[in-house]
């Protein structure tokens, strides 16, 4: 394993939930909730499995590079998605229920990290994100929208 990789997924992990941190204004406030401190050790589980998980970001074959706007425009709702959802659970914008839903929404993350997890250590270091983009794969974004 890897120190780069190691410390990629230790700043990521940092950076996502700093941003839920924040938009829930602080550290108190943030872990003054059950519901958000099991969704941290929730993250940090993750985040220990996701290291020794493998896979790799070779372009394959051929890469289309027209397509790496999609890398700007996912970093951007990747930041709205870890800090907007905290924010306005905050300040009680479109929230339902409180504490129920949070648990719910605990529940979600963690299955939903275990099934993005799943094929790639199915997969090992044949799993490459980069590579299931291109034109010929047998399973492409359109197929699997579907």
């Amino acid at each position: 394993m890897s120190a780069v990789r190691f410390m990629l997924v230790v700043s990521g992990t940092a950076a996502y939930l700093g941003l839920g941190i924040v938009g829930w204004g602080g550290p108190a406030a943030f872990f003054s909730h059950p519901a958000l401190i099991a969704l941290a050790v929730v993250l940090l589980i993750m985040a220990g499995v996701a290291f020794f998980a493998g896979g790799n970001i070779s372009p394959g074959v051929r890469e289309d590079r027209g397509n790496r706007w999609v890398i700007a425009a996912f970093a951007v709702i990747g930041l709205l998605d870890g800090y907007l959802p905290a924010y306005t659970d905050r300040i009680d914008f479109w929230t339902i229920d409180g504490n129920t839903i949070r648990w719910i929404r605990v529940v979600l993350f963690a299955v939903g990290g275990a099934l993005r997890l799943w094929p790639v250590y199915v997969l090992g270091n044949r799993f490459s994100g980069l590579v299931a983009i291109q034109p010929g794969t047998r399973w492409s974004p359109t197929i699997s929208m579907v």
